[in-house]
């Protein structure tokens, strides 16, 4: 038996995927100059932007989730 948070942990996986995959799909040339500018990023960067939306991800989650 699956769990309501499991299932909604595919549920966001599966929404990941579909902007993901949108976004390659209606620029590949614009995700590709991402990339290249991602690796002459310094760590640090990445890490810290990394970290804020990982916050916010789970402000946002917590947000919608809570009892009303």
């Amino acid at each position: 038996m699956r769990s309501i948070a499991f299932a909604d942990f595919l549920i966001g996986l599966g929404i990941l995927f579909v902007l993901e995959g949108l976004m390659f799909a209606a620029s590949p040339n614009w995700m590709r100059k991402a990339m290249k500018s991602a690796m002459s990023t310094p760590d640090h960067v990445l890490r810290a932007v990394g970290i804020g939306s990982a916050v916010v991800g789970l402000i946002l989650i917590w947000v919608m989730r809570r009892p009303v």
